[in-house]
């Protein structure tokens, strides 16, 4: 083992970056309407908060970043420091040279660590940790030359820090293949961080084990001395030994665990679960050892963070935070751990120094300074002088001297920027809380299904067209292997699926030959669409976690059915009988998507994504935009760094149809896809994420209608979002769905045409009341305002309705108007008032008309001049300062 001990930290001046923003807007394009149709509707539970959802997916921010904080009080002062944390900076080191120089001059990993060094004093930091997955291809030198600029700009400020091993920094990664067993000499890791490195940290002391891939290092922070304690990939039980015995050696010192895997992060992006690697840690370093009182990790897609109680019954603080699948890798999000050792509390801010240091003509929605979902901000209370008074009963705060750091530091990020808006979105609140884009040529929703089995010959709609996928028979697919349940029907889903359903493949096996596939017609419009005006094919998807490589390498999801070598590709080693279109997984577990464009001599274009952690399911957008000769792949919503350029439109083969859960390769089914697709739609142009299946309906999009005056009306009628509730409350009461046309109607009930009817259209005439509001399940829209006034002589049976507000016909005496006061209806808020007149108080029977968006304000002086004609009056108007309720709140 490797020590070096005694060196005394340094601080470093303040430097701030600060640039003003742009927005970057969307082009619009419209065709032809479409809606869903025969739906089958199957109620699934969906329904949560726009903050949910962004942590649930891992998008970026959901709200506009607060302004910066005032300065601290004198009262607020306190023993305070940062740790810094980088999480997986893999594809900064990857797309450093190849991306990221050419467009802005520097990458991301150096921008995070220039700032952390820039700023050491002002957010007191007295050390950093790295969690793994430095690079992206453990064999590639350029990826360690990205890597090592970065770093060396800490070495240069004589700030510690530590590294530890990913699953992407080692030559072999395999879950059963420990450190212990690596050829050291062979690995890249340590000729980049060698032992030396790490025992040269100014650090008080430092040291490895002898493999130099763990390390340890005692730093010191307001007065105190803490331990680091960093561990490889998958550490053997000689390295675990060695962790415990460096912890014994500093019995005072409470002491925060690095590795690359320890807690992993549920579907729903935001619950932290265990995982069987990280349970070898607590078992055997963890828990037994009462000084660990927080861990730290990657790997796993998303942030969370939870509590675990060790031997002692302490409370260990689990964190978890990785940022690779976000906006550009990454996107230079880094964590900014705050000790507050006079309060007692332990808080997480996400900040990116890299979104405030690009320049602003390259800033779009995806560029926030700072993260502030639930899983990305976040407060732990931790007293520590109690929670280490077992093992340092004299561990005590500093002076009470530092402001709060993680304000200050949003402060700084904050100061001067003007970026665009984030991106928003809502969880659905139900299976019809989508948007309908007109353009669209296919759109498949397994939601349409019952749950279970889906034999074969059984269907998955298409919604929108007559492009119905059917599952093969085993024979038709070829497979010798398949059986009947390998394929279901489940209600899990993608939490942005308003489908709330999943389309899952079991037991693919390409050795065994073992697959099955559903397929279109292969004579419908999406089967021939060539997209000239491009396209948006959406999909979501879900990798089993039974996946290996040997078993599922290069299988595909969804394919263009036929064979390139009989559409014009040129003659190449790979892929030359492969499909002409394809979104399939690697055996590095990438998403691919290949296609052969509109001129076929070209060969193919593919766009690749980063790693996909099974078990999760992903939202993915191919987009292909003619003018500017790219598709783009988003997953969750962010796009992916390798895309394909020169490319636009598709070339496919006469007659062949779509195919989900297989490949096809030498004019045959093969190689099925193990795990799960949601609903799929297909565009025939691109659309952006405003209108993709995450997106949700606009409820606001309510209308009521102004029918005729020839006609008494016996229905309150409008348009809405197809498969929306409206409903009517207050004054006049009903519900109904607004059908596949996006019109609705509420029938007048027979008691709403006698005294009753009568009696409530004056009660809305008076005080507005009656409203009209859209919802989905748990969604609702801004509600509609109307009022509804009648003529004075309603029908004898019917209580004399009222004008509220205005003046009621009288004999036009001394302005008693004795002979034309009107009694209130029963039930009216409002009796008519004695005025003036010169009628007689009677008119002809006239029919219930309805009228334009007029105020609540004129209410009485439209309905007097109505009046005198003989007609009623629907007044109605939006009510914008309403809060968004639910139809159970009226």
């Amino acid at each position: 083992m490797s020590v070096r001990q005694e060196r005394a930290p340094r601080r470093l001046p303040l430097t701030l970056w600060s640039h003003s923003g742009n927005r970057l807007d969307r082009r619009s394009r419209q065709h032809h309407r479409v809606t869903p149709h025969r739906s089958r509707r199957r109620t699934t539970a969906l329904g949560a908060t726009a903050l949910a959802v962004a942590t649930a997916v891992g998008l970026p921010a959901l709200t506009a970043s607060p302004a910066p904080a005032a300065a601290a009080p004198a009262a607020d002062l306190a023993s305070r420091f940062t740790l810094a944390v980088l999480p997986d900076t893999q594809f900064y080191s990857r797309y450093s040279a190849s991306q990221f120089l050419p467009r802005y001059g520097d990458d991301p990993f150096h921008v995070q660590t220039q700032w952390l060094a820039d700023n050491a004093d002002e957010l007191h930091i007295p050390f950093t940790t790295h969690v793994g997955d430095v690079v992206d291809q453990v064999g590639q030198a350029g990826e360690w030359q990205a890597a090592d600029r970065a770093m060396s700009v800490l070495d240069a400020a004589d700030m510690p820090y530590s590294v530890t091993t990913g699953n992407h920094d080692v030559r072999n990664s395999a879950d059963t293949v420990f450190d212990t067993s690596y050829d050291l000499a062979a690995e890249p890791y340590l000729k980049t961080f060698p032992a030396s490195r790490a025992t040269g940290q100014p650090t008080v002391e430092s040291g490895t084990d002898r493999t130099g891939l763990s390390q340890f290092h005692v730093f010191e922070a307001e007065g105190q001395r803490f331990l680091s304690l960093a561990l490889p990939w998958r550490a053997s039980d000689e390295t675990l030994a060695w962790a415990n015995q460096v912890i014994a050696a500093h019995p005072t010192l409470p002491t925060i665990l690095t590795s690359h895997e320890v807690i992993n992060i549920a579907t729903d992006g935001l619950t932290a679960v265990d995982t069987a690697y990280g349970e070898r840690l607590w078992k055997n370093v963890i828990a037994p050892n009462d000084q660990v009182f927080l861990t730290l990790n990657g790997h796993f897609h998303g942030s969370t963070w939870k509590s675990r109680t060790n031997d002692a019954g302490h409370a260990v603080t689990q964190v978890l935070i990785d940022h690779q699948m976000d906006y550009e890798g990454g996107n230079g999000y880094l964590g900014l751990m705050e000790f507050d050792l006079t309060n007692g509390t332990l808080a997480m801010q996400t900040a990116s120094p890299w979104v405030t240091w690009k320049p602003t003509e390259t800033l779009t929605s995806y560029d926030q300074p700072l993260l502030d979902a639930a899983n990305q901000r976040y407060s732990v209370p931790v007293d520590f002088r109690t929670r280490f008074a077992g093992f340092a009963p004299d561990f005590r705060p500093g002076s009470a001297d530092e402001p709060p750091l993680i304000e200050r530091a949003r402060q700084m990020l904050l100061d001067g920027f003007e970026g665009a808006p984030p991106v928003t979105t809502e969880l659905p609140g139900g299976r019809a809380d989508h948007t309908i884009v007109d353009g669209t040529l296919a759109w498949w929703r397994p939601g349409e299904q019952e749950t279970g089995t889906l034999a074969p010959g059984a269907t998955v709609d298409d919604v929108v067209g007559d492009a119905d996928l059917t599952r093969m028979t085993h024979a038709e697919s070829g497979s010798p292997t398949a059986q009947d349940g390998d394929v279901t029907v489940t209600d899990e889903a993608h939490p942005l699926s308003s489908d709330g359903a999943g389309l899952c493949f079991a037991n693919a096996d390409k050795a065994a030959k073992r697959f099955s596939a559903l397929t279109s017609p292969g004579d419908t419009a999406v089967d021939r669409a060539t997209f000239p005006e491009g396209y948006t094919i959406e999909t979501f998807l879900e990798v089993d976690p039974s996946w290996t490589d040997g078993a599922n390498s290069w299988s595909k999801a969804i394919v263009r059915s036929g064979n390139r070598s009989q559409i014009g590709v040129p003659q190449t080693r790979w892929d030359w009988t492969a499909s002409p279109a394809a979104l399939g997984i690697s055996n590095l577990k990438e998403f691919q998507w290949t296609e052969v464009t509109a001129d076929p001599s070209k060969g193919d274009r593919t766009a690749w994504s980063g790693e996909i952690i099974p078990g999760r399911w992903l939202h993915v957008a191919l987009v292909n935009d003619v003018d500017a000769r790219t598709t783009t792949m988003y997953i969750d919503g962010a796009p992916v760094l390798r895309n394909a350029t020169d490319t636009g439109g598709q070339t496919v083969q006469d007659g062949m149809p779509w195919l989900f859960g297989s490949d096809w390769v030498d004019d045959a089914a093969t190689n099925g896809w193990n795990g799960c697709i949601g609903e799929t739609r297909v565009v025939d142009h691109p659309i952006g994420a405003e209108s993709w299946l995450t997106a949700r309906a606009d409820l606001d999009a309510l209308t009521v209608d102004e029918p005729g005056t020839e006609v008494a009306p016996t229905a309150v009628t409008g348009s809405g979002h197809p498969g929306a509730t409206v409903t009517l409350s207050g004054a006049v009461t009903g519900s109904t769905e607004v059908a596949e046309d996006g019109t609705w109607s509420v029938e007048l009930a027979g008691e709403d045409v006698d005294a009753v009817r009568a009696a409530a259209l004056v009660r809305a005439a008076a005080t507005g009341e009656a409203q009209a509001v859209q919802s989905i399940g748990t969604r609702s829209g801004a509600a509609v305002a109307f009022a509804v006034a009648l003529p004075d002589d309603a029908d004898p049976t019917d209580p004399t309705p009222t004008d509220p507000g205005s003046p009621a016909p009288g004999d036009g005496g001394d302005g008693s108007g004795d002979d034309g006061t009107v009694t209130p209806a029963p039930g009216a808020l409002l009796p008519g008032a004695d005025g003036p007149g010169t009628g007689d108080g009677t008119a002809p029977d006239g029919d219930l008309a309805f009228t334009g968006a007029h105020g609540l304000g004129v209410l009485g002086v439209t309905a007097l001049l109505l009046l005198a004609a003989g007609t009623a009056v629907l007044v109605r108007r939006r009510l914008g300062t309403l809060p968004r309720i639910t139809p159970t709140e009226q």
